[in-house]
């Protein structure tokens, strides 16, 4: 009888706890609403940039739990009528809650010099809280039967161009519902990803658009800047909405799939719930103008039309820049490089103001020291062999460049079919080799597949100069006798007396010195040092008739003694004209809606113009070493002739 009770009493206790169970499964069930449910279904999944050594290239951050810089006593809250003055450390929720404009949160760290500061604090906040990011659905008076779910994401720092503490980026997936439960039963319409202050839709289903186990959308924040891609590839942005400079959200990547955190539609429930929505400061550290700290998801006009601002800002794609390398730098390159340069300059100027405005003067003093250190006239073209001075040999050179325009245009085309060339070995090399697959691995920017790529450029870079130069020479030896010449004619004569093997047997060997030092980076003084000394070498070996090694020596043997102003002269022109191509594709971005390739193709043309050029000022330098060398190179120059006896007879190797 006791046994029975015994039984009858824990068939009670397990029938209780079932139904205790049930209850509980049952409460949760009916906790968790529709907008809830949706939040959590279209979650997205991010994949971040991964960081291969601290405080090096990568994504050190992650989009963080607002707690976590609550009621920490690492952030000062500061007023609004300085920059320094501290109205507390560690704020708290209740005191953003009431509003502040003009307030701002102060991270641990300087946002213009930031170094390691606040990667190694977003390390620290790991440790307290889990990444987060902020659902929120959200309809809009004016669209009653179209529905926005979305997900906030906060970072502690913006590591971009215009570096600022706090950083606030966002999804949205809009849906044809009226509410969260018509919402669960469709797929979203659209989807837009913020991108600085504009965004870039794709349509459900769309190619571009990456989606994982069904329902997660995959972004792929750019390193540094955290805009939002739907791809992993390097982009370019000139423009206040697309950013101005280039985002990498190329791998190799790291995924995350931050917690979701629901915030309540209804002002009254979402101040409630999360009373730092109220904030209207700013979420990081006061600087001047683009360095400022962002202002909250509740300042933003997506936070009440989210609709409207969807189709009046999001554009149907963001302008990824094409792969593989070419000869000579495109202009979308430097249009990258350019603007990093740039931000930093602007960076260390806004720091230090007065440093900025000593270092101007002291370039234009340079400019203006060495544009009166030299006389400019008088600087007829001819002659060839004449003395002159810096500022002459540039006047020569400009005026007989202009009289002859079509036929020094015509000469430099031969840098398109070698630009082709090389594009096509390039692609090649990568194919056929291993190289292919070590830059699908870890990227173009590695070491090993950069370094192969800028050998190759750098090699034929220098082939296609000295061709150009020897081709130049014929031309303005007919020039200077007054005989008619043709670009065909010239490249017949260069290629009639076989010389072009003795060019190209030069140019490698100076590639074989050159390349090696300027890949080393570290070497580049050197390699420099070395194409001064040997930067008229196309001169003596066409002009002069000499072999390979020869020409190298006789070149070095007139740079000695003028080795600066030789550089000065050829290395600035030279400069001058590898930047202007890309500088001109660049503004050509900037100013218009030019695709990558017309970008690319005007620096291109540029390059046919400006290289000739290059090579007439040489030779012209060329012939001003050769007439000091020959007349008593110790005499004065004010008692040197202007120019050596002329010779009807004397022909381009005599």
């Amino acid at each position: 009888m006791a046994a029975m009770r015994v039984a009858l009493a824990m068939r009670l206790v397990v029938v209780l706890c079932g139904a205790l169970l049930t209850l509980a499964l049952a409460g949760s069930a009916m906790g968790q609403t529709a907008e809830d449910e949706l939040a959590e279904k279209w979650a997205p999944v991010l994949q971040l940039k991964k960081q291969e050594k601290k405080c090096g290239k990568g994504e050190p951050y992650e989009p963080i739990d607002i707690d976590v810089v609550l009621d920490n006593s690492e952030v000062a809250f500061r007023g609004p009528w300085d920059d320094v003055n501290l109205v507390k450390t560690a704020p708290t929720v209740d005191d953003l809650s009431r509003g502040l404009f003009g307030y701002h949160i102060d991270f641990p760290g300087e946002a213009l010099n930031p170094g390691c500061d606040f990667e190694e604090w977003q390390e620290r906040l790991a440790k307290i809280g889990e990444p987060t990011m902020y659902a929120r659905v959200v309809t809009e008076p004016a669209y009653p039967d179209r529905l926005a779910l979305q997900y906030w994401f906060f970072y502690v720092f913006n590591d971009f161009n215009n570096k600022h503490e706090g950083d606030w980026e966002m999804i949205q997936l809009n849906f044809d519902a009226a509410t969260a439960e018509d919402a669960l039963a469709q797929d979203p319409v659209v989807l837009g990803y913020s991108q600085h202050e504009g965004g870039e839709r794709a349509e459900w289903g769309d190619d571009n658009l990456e989606v994982l186990d069904g329902t997660h959308p995959v972004v792929y924040p750019a390193s540094g800047s955290h805009a939002n891609y739907f791809s992993p590839q390097l982009f370019l942005g000139r423009s206040a909405a697309q950013g101005v400079g280039c985002d990498d959200s190329t791998g190799p990547s790291r995924r995350l799939r931050p917690q979701v955190a629901l915030i309540p539609t209804d002002e009254a429930a979402y101040l409630s719930a999360y009373p730092w929505l109220g904030f209207e400061g700013r979420w990081g550290e006061r600087q001047p103008a683009f360095y400022n700290g962002p202002t909250g998801p509740n300042t933003k006009p997506q936070w009440t039309t989210p609709i409207a601002w969807s189709e009046d800002t999001w554009r149907d794609q963001a302008f990824p820049i094409p792969g593989g390398t070419a000869l000579l730098p495109a202009a979308t390159d430097f249009f990258c490089e350019a603007v990093e340069a740039g931000s930093n300059v602007l960076i260390g100027v806004t720091r230090n103001p007065a440093l900025g405005f000593i270092a101007l003067g002291a370039l234009l003093g340079l400019l203006i020291w060495g544009a009166t250190r030299t006389t400019w006239t008088p600087g007829q073209p001819l002659r060839l062999e004449r003395r002159r001075a810096s500022g002459q040999a540039l006047t020569a050179s400009r005026r007989l460049y202009a009289r002859h325009l079509r036929l020094f245009a015509t000469i430099g085309l031969v840098f398109v079919p070698i630009a082709l060339f090389v594009a096509g070995i390039q692609a090649l090399l990568f194919l056929l080799t291993d190289l292919g697959a070590l830059a699908d691995t870890v990227g173009e920017s590695n070491a090993a597949v950069s370094g192969v790529a800028l050998g190759i450029g750098l090699i034929f870079n220098l082939i296609g100069l000295g061709l150009v130069q020897a081709v130049v020479v014929r031309a303005m030896l007919a020039i200077d006798r007054g005989q008619p010449i043709s670009a065909r004619q010239a490249y017949r004569q260069v290629f009639a007396e076989k010389r072009v093997r003795t060019l190209i047997a030069a140019v490698l060997i100076i590639a074989a010195v050159v390349v090696p030092l300027m890949i080393s980076f570290f070497l580049i003084p050197i390699a420099i040092w070395l194409l001064i000394r040997w930067s008229l070498t196309a001169q003596t070996l066409e002009i002069e008739g000499l072999g390979a090694r020869d020409s190298l020596r006789r070149s070095s043997e007139l740079v000695r003694g003028r080795l600066f102003r030789t550089g000065f002269l050829v290395l600035g022109v030279a400069a001058i004209a590898a930047v202007a191509g890309p500088f001109v594709g660049a503004l050509a971005l900037i100013g218009s809606s030019a695709a990558f390739w017309v970008a690319n193709l005007i620096a291109g043309i540029i390059y046919v113009f400006a290289f000739p050029f290059v090579a007439v000022v040489t030779t012209y330098i060329y012939y001003n070493l050769r007439v000091r060398h020959a007349i008593e190179p110790d005499t004065p120059d004010s008692v040197l002739p202007r120019e050596l006896p002329v010779d009807p007879a004397a022909t381009p190797t005599a």
